[in-house]
This record gives C-alpha cells, structure tokens and sequence, in this order.
C-alpha cells in the first residue's frame, strides 16, 4: 500500500494556477511548479502526470472561477445595461488592481498555446462560449425590457462584447491607467 498524500491536490490545482497565469505555460518550469506546491517532482507527476496535465487543470480552474464571477455580476439588481456595464467596469478594475498585470489568463493561453495545443484551445473556446452566452442573455434581457433595440441581432452583440472584453484585458496589461480602458466602457454602453 502506498504512502497517503501529503498535500492536497485542489489547493495544488489552485498554487499551480496562479503560477501558469503569472509566467505563461512555455516559461513555467516543472521546478517552478514543485517550489509553488512545496511537494517533490514523483509527487507531482504521480499526482498530475504531466506539467501540461496540471496546466489544463489549472485552466479549467480558472475558467470555471471566472464564469461564476462573471455570472455574479451579471444577475446583480438593476438593469440589463447597468448589469453590463458593471461587469466591463469590474474587469477593469481587477485587471489594473492587479500588480502582476497578468491579465486574463484564457486570452493568455489562446495567444501563447492554443495554435499549437488543440486542448488547451477547446478549453479557451469553452470559457469563451460561456461568456459570450452569459452576455447575449443579459442582452436579450435588455431587449425584452426595451433597453437595447430588440432589431439587433442579440448573438452578434454578446459576440461583440465577448471580443471587447478580450481587447480590454490586453489593453489593461500595459494600460498606465484607467482613462482608455473607460473609454471603451462608454462606447461600448453608448452603442448598445
């Protein structure tokens, strides 16, 4: 029988994420990885199996956080509008509170692996489908209330958005502050 863990693997999940965000996947080192976990290389791969394994869990982590966080804000009292542009201000807000400026970690791993992993793009297209769905039900709510012209084709908008905001989470990586990024707040809100 062999020795029981000594670590668990859902905090290691979420130390290994945090390490992927911060230094991209091609930079992370497995070293890197066991310093962050405080456990040894066997335990590492007898746990994960492989630095991308724990990549994509860590990923998936991420991706699920996010969608909850984004949901969060979007079932917030008020209107359809407000709601929306809560959840643009509040991704400002994070990405620039945000020392490291790491941005987002999905459009982070679209832009450095997703053209050569086919996994990890499946992952960032799934979390991208969840946000483009969450918007286009905020939208269609928007639409039913008379908030934005129900002419307007709500899939299209909520795909929009979904581009807008992985243009602003690249902007705010090297935004000195928040007057661009608000700018696009505002055009955005006035074209709905």
């Amino acid at each position: 029988m062999g020795r029981p863990k000594q670590f668990d693997p859902d905090v290691s999940v979420e130390r290994a994420m945090s390490v992927f965000w911060r230094k991209g996947y091609a930079a992370t080192t497995p070293q890197d990885l066991v310093d962050e976990l405080g456990i040894g290389k066997g335990s590492l791969y007898n746990t994960f199996g492989s630095k991308h394994a724990l990549f994509e869990k860590a990923l998936a982590r991420y991706r699920d956080s996010q969608a909850e966080w984004l949901a969060e804000l979007l079932d917030h009292p008020g209107t359809a509008k407000d709601r929306l542009r809560g959840a643009l201000e509040a991704l400002v807000e994070l990405d620039l509170g945000d020392p490291d400026r790491r941005g987002c970690m999905a459009v982070n791993a679209a832009a450095e692996s997703a053209p050569s992993d086919a996994e990890t793009a499946d992952t960032v297209r799934k979390m991208f489908a969840r946000t483009e769905s969450a918007f286009r039900a905020t939208v269609e709510e928007g639409q039913r209330a008379g908030e934005i012209d129900s002419g307007r084709d709500a899939a299209t908008l909520a795909a929009w958005l979904l581009a807008t905001v992985i243009g602003m989470r690249v902007l705010a990586k090297t935004a000195e502050d928040a007057t661009q990024l608000r700018r696009v707040v505002d055009a955005v809100m006035g074209s709905l």
